[in-house]
């Protein structure tokens, strides 16, 4: 009797102490989203500041403001193609890149370029799935580190980058516009890998859209959207057959 006392004892204990360090986890992890809003909010409104002191400047101190109707004018028009994205890229890739790696990706820009290609193959090398705080902090770890370097290439490019361009052979440079389908080619396969169906559906509504009658406002959203309702849907029905 006092062995099984003992027995249930130590297992309280370690099952109290198991669920304390879980709950300690989730506050430590909701910290970390505390500070990822805060300091994400106060580095992309610095930067919004930033950009706008250079029109202001030259608007205001200069005298070379263009006018309001003109201000106007170009915004509508421009929010007339674009606006639908403002919504939903960071709908799309939020689950990818969480609460830290969103505010990241939209301060460093080149997203669909740079970040989300970054993030995605971190997170297969890891073994981290999207939506996970390990899939997380591998999302921002490694844009994090895709964005140093691309501010290493960008400060090599400003500096030397022109200068070199000039001597590089034509045939070189017509072969720098195949850099990036290379980029999300492999991308791609690295995933089509472990699901090839829904690999072949993603390739072809990417070729349905770029093909087919689609505006190219709505190239992306359509691909996103109808490749990710296929797969969903192809996930049910072979759960149900199962």
């Amino acid at each position: 009797m006092e062995t099984e006392s003992v027995e249930k004892t130590v297992n309280s204990k370690g099952t109290a102490g198991s669920q304390e360090l879980t709950d300690n986890s989730l506050l430590s992890f909701e910290k970390f989203h505390e500070k990822s809003h805060f300091w994400g909010r106060l580095t992309i409104w610095t930067a919004i500041l930033l950009t706008l002191m250079v029109p202001m400047y030259l608007s205001f101190v200069l005298d070379l403001h263009p006018g309001w109707t003109a201000i106007i004018s170009g915004f509508a028009a421009y929010a007339s193609i674009i606006a639908f994205v403002w919504v939903i890229e960071p709908i799309s890739y939020y689950p990818v890149l969480g609460v830290s790696g969103t505010y990241l990706a939209f301060l460093t820009g080149n997203i669909g370029n740079m970040c989300l290609p970054c993030a995605s193959v971190a997170q297969n090398v890891v073994g981290a799935q999207p939506g996970t705080k390990k899939g997380e902090i591998t999302a921002t770890l490694a844009m994090a580190t895709a964005s140093l370097v691309n501010i290493f290439i960008i400060m090599f490019v400003i500096f030397g980058g022109s200068y070199l361009l000039n001597y590089l052979p034509e045939s070189l440079t017509d072969a720098f516009r195949f850099v990036l389908p290379a980029i999300f080619g492999g991308a791609i396969a690295q995933f089509a890998i472990q699901r090839p169906l829904w690999g072949a559906v993603g390739i072809a509504f990417g070729l349905f859209v770029n093909l087919g009658p689609v505006p190219r406002a709505l190239q992306t959203f359509l691909c996103i959207l109808g490749t990710v309702i296929v797969c969903m849907a192809l996930d049910r029905i072979k759960k149900q057959n199962k």
